[in-house]
């Protein structure tokens, strides 16, 4: 059975850094497709950075600059480091690996298609 396990998050002021973890069992990451995902208010979610199997990565331009996801294949964990956070940035944060696309709603189920249980980044102004 295959589950993704998250950790990080919390709250901070604008200006300030968190880094999210994503841990598998029972699912290697490295030759997968990873990324991570987020859900603002009141909007649908959409993923923000994103690692190809390969091991090429992608993000969208808006936080580009100052997200980074990167791969600890020993760990089998998977990161956002992500700095220089804005209210914008808001949201809950999800990990998700395997049969993924740039635009899911948040837990879609599909064969091969694995979630993280979500955790809360809160920017204050």
């Amino acid at each position: 059975e295959v589950h993704l396990m998250q950790s990080g998050g919390g709250s901070v002021q604008a200006g300030g850094s968190l880094r999210l973890a994503c841990t598998a069992s029972g699912f290697t990451f490295d030759g997968a497709d990873v990324g991570w995902v987020r859900k603002r208010p009141g909007e649908e979610c959409y993923m923000v950075s994103r690692r190809y199997e390969g091991g090429d990565t992608d993000s969208l331009m808006s936080v580009e600059d100052r997200f980074t996801i990167s791969l600890d294949s020993a760990k089998n964990t998977l990161y956002l480091e992500m700095n220089h956070l804005e209210p914008d940035d808001t949201a809950v944060y999800y990990c998700a690996a395997g049969e993924i696309t740039w635009s899911m709603a948040c837990l879609a189920p599909l064969s091969g298609r694995y979630w993280g249980q979500g955790t809360q980044v809160t920017v204050s102004s």
